[in-house]
């Protein structure tokens, strides 16, 4: 079941089969367990991923990237963790609050100024407050394209839609997806693109026609996986490797193309994933000190933003991180995830830690310029508080914060009328979005990618441009 289910189904019921576990409680075991899996990712160095081998998936990239490489040079190690609040934040209650606005509208929460003169936020998000001027929040967003899913605005692409006809997207890749084919890892032994989601289909869009070797890593699942199992000596792995070259070698001799030396140097590299440790380094957090993982809040969103900076800082280019599957969904107290008071609530200070750890550590580790941080959902919130005391779907406008990226920050971007039900000023567009992504990594914005149909198609689409207020 995804998040695309029959239309005779209730969305709370709906709820009910996609959460996977509460984002409050402490992250599961097999989030910071390292070694002894009986389910080993590498097959010595041979392993199916999204229909590919490794090694396929290796030579495809490699490809991409020496392309990448070829045509700029030297390039600066960059990277973009997306946060993902899965259901639609609600923009009112969190970072475009209405303090003089009716009741019905302002919501239960009072607004605290911040570290930006003029800039107010949700009483929830103290921590955001305290290090606004570090962050820019964007509150003029268009979502009028999006819907109950991830397409449209991990994507970056009005064009790529929820339709509910078995073609959602149009065939359009995500932004990660785009960067895994154009940019590539930031090291060769790390995958570019790894999503941290417990709902899978329903939170992270994939790669659309661009191809199954820029799909996303399913990254929780390779949490300890990259270690030997009991047992297994890399010294023994080394002699059956050994033994499978011999007789790669000899089938060579026998062949006499270079096809089969191709496979063997791939087939090396996969094997040299696992063997030089850097892959199960950058998944191990019981090597993060007491004070980091109280810093990010001990919990499953903070756990998955603390793995989120170690791929980055070992070579990962795109993170995607989402705590639950719909947890930003609150329609009112009669649904999975509660109305605003008692469903938001109790989120807000986990959501806000998460954010402020990562900023926070991001700066002092000397990787916040080189990182781009963003945090959103797929649409925002109606602005006035219905009778189950929750706020529905609203695809008029959302908010959402960007940190990072050696952009400019500490100050609101955009605005929306009195009531919050439009976007006054200050428009940015999914494709400005990506726009601005891909220019962080730089990547032309001029790109093109090659339909089935042999079409060249752009990776930014009707106009988009890099947000100006950022750059």
């Amino acid at each position: 079941m995804t998040a695309r289910t029959n239309d005779s189904m209730t969305h709370a019921a709906e709820h009910q089969l996609q959460t996977a576990r509460s984002p409050f409680q402490p992250a599961a075991r097999d989030l910071i367990r390292v070694g002894g899996s009986r389910r080993w990712f590498l097959q010595t160095g041979l392993a199916g991923m999204g229909g590919l081998s490794l090694p396929a998936i290796l030579q495809l990239q490699n490809q991409s990237s020496a392309a990448a490489s070829e045509s700029s040079g030297p390039r600066e190690k960059k990277s973009v963790i997306l946060f993902w609040l899965s259901g639609g934040p609600s923009q009112i209650d969190m970072w475009d609050p209405k303090p003089d606005a009716p009741t019905e509208i302002r919501g239960p929460y009072s607004t605290i100024s911040t570290k930006v003169p003029g800039v107010a936020l949700c009483e929830h998000l103290p921590l955001q407050a305290s290090i606004a001027d570090k962050l820019s929040f964007l509150r003029a967003v268009d979502c009028k394209a999006s819907n109950h899913t991830p397409i449209t605005m991990q994507a970056g692409n009005p064009l790529a839609r929820r339709t509910d006809d078995n073609k959602d997207g149009g065939g359009y890749p995500s932004m990660g997806s785009v960067v895994a084919k154009f940019r590539g890892p930031n090291h060769p032994d790390l995958p570019p693109f790894v999503g941290l989601a417990p709902a899978w289909a329903a939170d992270v869009w994939e790669s659309g026609h661009l191809g199954s070797a820029y799909k996303p890593v399913k990254g929780l699942e390779l949490v300890g996986k990259f270690g030997l199992p009991q047992g297994v000596q890399l010294n023994r792995l080394e002699d059956r490797d050994r033994l499978r070259q011999s007789f790669d070698r000899l089938r060579r001799d026998l062949d006499g193309n270079h096809v089969l030396e191709s496979l063997e140097r791939y087939n090396a590299q996969a094997f040299e994933m696992v063997s030089s440790g850097r892959v199960q380094k950058a998944f191990d957090l019981t090597s993060e000190a007491e004070t980091t993982r109280d810093l990010y809040g001990r919990n499953g969103i903070g756990e998955k933003a603390i793995l989120a900076r170690r791929l980055v800082e070992s070579g990962v280019t795109f993170v995607l991180v989402s705590g639950a599957w719909g947890y930003f969904d609150h329609h009112g107290d009669s649904v999975q995830w509660g109305g605003i008071a008692k469903g938001l609530t109790p989120l807000l200070p986990h959501v806000d830690r998460a954010l402020f750890g990562l900023v926070t550590d991001l700066e002092q580790r000397g990787l916040l310029d080189s990182t781009l941080v963003l945090m959103m959902g797929e649409f925002g919130r109606a602005p006035v508080i219905n009778k189950d005391l929750g706020r529905d779907h609203w695809t008029n406008v959302m908010s959402m914060v960007v940190a990072g990226g050696g952009l400019r920050h500490g100050q609101a971007v955009g605005s929306t009328d009195y009531k919050g039900y439009d976007i006054k000023d200050g428009l940015v567009r999914p494709q400005d979005l990506a726009a601005t992504v891909f220019r962080h990594l730089d990547i032309d914005l001029a790109t093109h990618w090659t339909s089935p149909q042999g079409r060249p198609t752009p990776i930014v689409v009707e106009g988009g441009r890099p947000i100006p207020e950022l750059i």
